[in-house]
């Protein structure tokens, strides 16, 4: 049954209960920790990411925030944040950041749902599949400017590879 299915009259339904359906129906482990919002795990192809959605009544807005824990040597740091803006150039909805204080590269973005909208089961699965599809794709070239001391251009080449699949 396709995700849409159930819902009929989407307007009446609390973003965050959409996207509690959206991850039942995925079985993703999940936690409602406010009636704003919802936290929970997905598996990707090189790890577990955790995502955080949140409702914003003030500015009609669902935030979506996808983090993994990283711990980048100091010193590559300067690399790190090269690579994020060569990435961030490249991602049209969304951009990734570094919380060095937590030490975690997150996604982040926000769906503005303005004068009344409503984002349906279906947009909520992509934006959350988006997530994780930004994460997978650019988590080798971080990697490598990381720990395998290539250029961030070097490394971004092998996410850029990665978008047409695998041998």
């Amino acid at each position: 049954m396709a995700l849409s299915e159930q819902y009929l009259d989407a307007d009446e339904i609390h973003p965050i209960d959409m996207v509690e359906h959206v991850a039942e129906h995925h079985a993703w482990e999940f936690d409602r920790i406010h009636d704003d919002q919802i936290a929970m795990a997905v598996q990707g192809q090189w790890r577990t990411y955790s995502i955080t959605l949140a409702w914003s009544n003030y500015d009609e807005t669902l935030r979506l925030i996808c983090t993994y824990e990283m711990e980048p040597p100091e010193d590559k740091m300067p690399a790190i944040f090269e690579t994020l803006n060569l990435i961030n150039d490249q991602c049209w909805a969304g951009a990734f950041t570094w919380w060095a204080e937590q030490q975690m590269m997150v996604y982040r973005y926000g769906l503005v749902l303005a004068g009344d909208q409503s984002a349906g089961p279906d947009q909520v699965d992509t934006m959350i599949n988006a997530a994780v599809a930004s994460c997978e794709r650019y988590y080798p070239a971080l990697q490598l400017v990381t720990w395998a001391d290539r250029s961030p251009a070097e490394a971004l080449n092998v996410a850029i590879g990665e978008a047409y699949g695998r041998a």
